[in-house]
């Protein structure tokens, strides 16, 4: 995992609109195991925020959500999506500029990521 310490200085704040503002506390077992998760995604694939909480066994999508949204600046949080293989809203500009320069597979109209293509299998 990166350290919290080592964020992207570009993620950080509330005047990009970008997850993981600056982090509060030290992480909890379960915010360390998301982020752990989080940063294994290889580049050009994809979990939802479900497929996270299924991996680490606990806390479902919301509470993924959650650590994303506090301290999800320390990994990549562009590869973390709902369900729906959509961004979270406000965050659409900078995680697609990301996702297509990994090559992520993007579904008909590159609006959202095609997650029968770009989901990872955890391997």
């Amino acid at each position: 995992m990166v350290p919290v310490s080592d964020q992207d200085p570009g993620l950080n704040g509330a005047s990009d609109g970008q997850p993981g503002g600056e982090p509060v506390g030290e992480l909890t077992r379960f915010a360390s195991r998301v982020l752990d998760v989080v940063d294994r995604i290889p580049p050009g694939r994809v979990l939802t925020y479900g497929d996270v909480a299924e991996y680490v066994g606990e806390g479902g999508p919301r509470g993924v959500g959650a650590v994303m949204a506090r301290h999800g600046g320390a990994v990549a949080w562009w590869r973390v999506l709902r369900a729906d293989g959509s961004v979270a809203p406000g965050l659409e500009r900078r995680a697609f500029e990301r996702l297509r320069a990994e090559g992520t597979p993007l579904a008909r109209g590159g609006t959202r990521v095609d997650l029968l293509l770009a989901r990872w299998d955890g391997r």
